[in-house]
């Protein structure tokens, strides 16, 4: 059996505001396997990025976690500052952010960010041009500072950082983002090789066609919680979960079909299925939570998923 590397089970993170309590993730299982590839795809503000920020310690002071998760037998959400920031961020596991702006110094040329990277970790610094042409950078765009480049550039940059330290396990928060096709296609292509060749990657995106070209198994989260979590091909294939199936729908090379309504507040979920005030298949059972690899009480059959 290959080597899991993260796991998670019933993880939760709720932010505390002045009047309301922000459930931002709950009851997250998820399982990223030596070699794997998962996609976590959903809509903006379903909670993809708090996922990453909770696995790497990064939450803000009123966020509160429970459940568990681990990555490579060391507990993430109780083993401390000291240890994440020694041992597992940035070394053991790399995080590419989705703000590229907020997380490069602006007084050091990316050569020289990447070069103390490589050099903190124990790697030549001599592999800069190399890392940054596996990103898609030319040596020349090393030499300017984060202003002068663009966002696209910083994207590319930010990428070139995270796989400094060669970590077991990458989580790329929409890595994509102001990326020209070419480099979209470049940038899953690495991501696709790294896990080819023994790592793990974590994709958080909304990017479907992303998760479609390159993940071995996807989780589609809704309202803080994953709804459908099979693999990949049976997921766009076949769609079980009438949000999953909806979300296919709404591509554009597909129907082009909008999902009516609008997702719930996550200072006011219901107790039930979420996705409930927006499906037509919702009937009365959809009250209570529904569980399962499709979380749903009355899931698309095969020959129910539109053409």
């Amino acid at each position: 059996m290959t080597e899991t590397l993260l796991r998670t089970e019933g993880l939760s993170v709720r932010f505390r505001l002045r009047d309301a309590v922000v459930q931002a993730v709950t009851d997250l299982d998820l399982t990223v396997r030596r070699g794997e590839l998962l996609a976590v795809v959903g809509e903006s503000g379903c909670g993809k990025s708090v996922l990453a920020h909770a696995l790497l310690g990064l939450l803000p002071g009123n966020a509160q976690t429970s459940g568990q998760a681990t990555f490579d037998g060391t507990d993430l959400l109780h083993c401390g500052e000291k240890e994440l920031a020694r041992r597992i961020r940035g070394r053991r596991v790399g995080l590419i952010p989705q703000s590229p702006a907020t997380a490069l110094t602006a007084v050091r040329t990316g050569r020289k960010l990447l070069t103390e990277t490589l050099r903190t970790h124990g790697r030549d610094p001599k592999l800069a041009d190399r890392v940054a042409a596996d990103a898609g950078l030319e040596p020349a765009d090393l030499d300017r500072y984060p202003f002068q480049l663009s966002g696209g550039m910083s994207q590319r940059l930010v990428t070139a950082l995270a796989l400094a330290a060669d970590p077991a396990l990458l989580i790329a928060d929409e890595p994509t983002t102001g990326l020209d096709r070419p480099l979209v296609d470049h940038t899953l292509d690495l991501l696709r090789r790294r896990c080819d060749d023994g790592g793990a990657v974590l994709l958080i995106t909304h990017d479907l066609a992303a998760a479609e070209r390159v993940a071995d198994t996807v989780a589609v989260m809704y309202a803080s919680r994953i709804v459908e979590h099979r693999p990949a091909a049976d997921v766009f294939a076949a769609p079980a979960h009438p949000y999953t199936s909806a979300l296919l729908q709404a591509l554009p090379q597909r129907e082009f079909l909008p999902i009516p309504g609008h997702p719930p507040m996550l200072t006011a979920l219901p107790q039930g299925c979420a996705f409930a005030a927006r499906c037509p298949r919702a009937s009365d059972a959809c009250a209570t939570q529904p569980a399962g690899p499709v979380a749903c009480h009355h899931p698309l059959l095969p020959s129910e998923v539109p053409a």
